[in-house]
């Protein structure tokens, strides 16, 4: 996920015509509405655009921008060849993220490379990651560093009720990713998501996440949960 500032994502069925277990991927816009909460930022609101792009059946890209009312704003931009197998297909996924936490004048740049096994009814990824935390108000003239994250693996599984190419869906997530960051690996979020095709182009999504914290040293003490809804237009 390479930062972009463009109105690009699309949420829905994952796969290409070569194989019809995931149905066609389409150029897709989608524009979201959240409401969120944390212990750090408290309630506020967010709005997604976000963009897919399948350029062939086997290579395609999503970008995601994200404003925010706690003052806190991102981007995303993920590469994602593909490869067909006999049963599902293989990707790979390189990604970079970019999070400007404007209320506390520091920002968060991340770059993750993952390999991924999709199925009708599963899709998994694991790979690693790399963070770079930065102050803005650091001086050129000190000898103050970054602070670097040099290694923290990701994993993402998702189950779907449904073949992802069926006009509605429902699916559970457990993950240390989500579309605008990347989190340590023994910070899991949990999560759900649906969506509805209205018609053949405009699809109703929904999605609600929660973030427990220390969830690896038995502490599964309420960190923060995200809702979020809207529409996409596949072209």
């Amino acid at each position: 996920m390479i930062i972009i500032a463009a109105m690009v994502l699309g949420t829905g069925a994952v796969a290409y015509a070569g194989n019809p277990g995931f149905g066609q991927r389409r150029y897709t816009v989608t524009g979201l509405v959240e409401y969120s909460y944390n212990k750090a930022w408290g309630h506020h609101a967010n709005f997604d655009v976000q963009g897919l792009m399948p350029f062939n059946p086997h290579f395609e890209m999503e970008a995601r921008v994200q404003f925010s009312t706690a003052n806190v704003h991102s981007g995303a931009v993920q590469l994602r060849p593909k490869f067909e197998v006999p049963v599902g297909e293989m990707f790979l996924e390189t990604d970079v993220y970019y999070r400007g936490v404007a209320r506390n004048r520091m920002s968060d740049l991340s770059a993750a490379l993952g390999v991924g096994y999709r199925m009708d009814y599963v899709s998994v990824t694991l790979g690693v990651y790399c963070r770079v935390l930065n102050d803005w108000d650091r001086s050129i003239y000190t000898d103050e560093s970054y602070v670097v994250e040099p290694f923290n693996m990701l994993y993402r599984l998702e189950v779907f009720c449904r073949p992802q190419n069926n006009p509605w869906n429902l699916s559970f997530l457990i993950s240390d990713i989500d579309d605008y960051q990347l989190e340590r690996m023994w910070q899991p979020l949990f999560g759900i998501g649906a969506y509805y095709d209205v018609t053949g182009h405009w699809r109703l999504n929904f999605a609600a996440q929660c973030k427990p914290t220390g969830m690896f040293h038995l502490n599964a003490n309420f960190y923060g949960a995200t809702f979020r809804t809207g529409f996409s237009y596949r072209f």
